[in-house]
């Protein structure tokens, strides 16, 4: 889920605020069908969700040779998720093994702990409340049909309050092993559940990832690392065109 497209108004101009709505109105003007629109959807598009799919793409370069499956922790729309299961197939097309896992509430945050407050966001549970499970597992459907060994499974979405379901989750999946953890819950209990599970599971040259690390508008997140693997055992990059997200590699 992430923050940034939704709370960055305090990172944005108002120009750049305003951005959305221009297009959006030449978008609907466009007498184009809307597969043609979307084939060329790069004009369409902000900048700053370009930067997103190509910090993506940087980091999941990086795990190609890493065995394991993908954790997107915060759904939201869909575009991480979508994202994560587009460079698999283009990027690795036989690699079956590899599963992408999107986990959420798909009905806004459950709760929100005193360690999510601050002075720059006033947020409550049921806050940034996106109901996509549907629709995403309709175009689930469609990814697959147009994919290398599409009859295998590759996308599986998992729904509820990540503080229960992640357990439940490694529960019945005792084989897992994680070779990419982005973290987008912008809260700190689903991610100290995340970082509790999931990291024991990652080998070497997996990489964890943070989408809220270090921002002041969501300090759930950096607690969460702080209590549970500790900042100082990681050594922290970014990618260099991307203002938001950090990672690490497990060494």
């Amino acid at each position: 889920m992430s923050a940034n497209g939704k709370l960055e108004g305090g990172f944005r101009t108002k120009a750049e605020q305003e951005v959305g709505k221009r297009i959006e109105e030449i978008f609907l003007k466009c007498p184009d069908s809307v597969e043609t629109k979307l084939e060329n959807f790069t004009k369409y598009v902000r900048r700053q969700k370009v930067t997103r799919l190509l910090a993506q793409y940087e980091i999941f370069k990086q795990i190609l040779g890493v065995k394991g499956s993908i954790i997107e922790c915060g759904v939201h729309h869909g575009f991480g998720l979508i994202a994560w299961a587009q460079l698999s197939s283009v990027l690795e097309p036989v690699n079956l093994t590899r599963r992408i896992y999107g986990f959420d509430t798909f009905g806004g945050f459950p709760v929100v702990n005193e360690k999510d407050r601050s002075k720059f966001t006033h947020i409550e549970a049921g806050a940034f409340y996106a109901d996509s499970y549907d629709e995403l597992t309709e175009l689930i459907k469609i990814y697959d049909s147009n994919r290398f060994l599409g009859h295998i499974p590759k996308v599986e979405l998992i729904k509820g309050d990540a503080v229960r379901t992640i357990p439940e989750f490694i529960e019945n999946n005792k084989h897992l092993v994680v070779s990419l953890l982005f973290l987008d819950f912008d809260l700190y209990e689903p991610t100290k559940a995340a970082l509790e599970s999931f990291f024991p599971r990652m080998p070497k040259g997996a990489i964890v990832a943070f989408d809220e690390l270090d921002n002041p508008l969501w300090p759930g997140e950096t607690l969460a690392l702080l209590e549970t693997i500790g900042i100082n055992r990681l050594t922290i990059k970014r990618v260099e065109f991307d203002p938001y997200i950090g990672y690490a590699v497990i060494e």
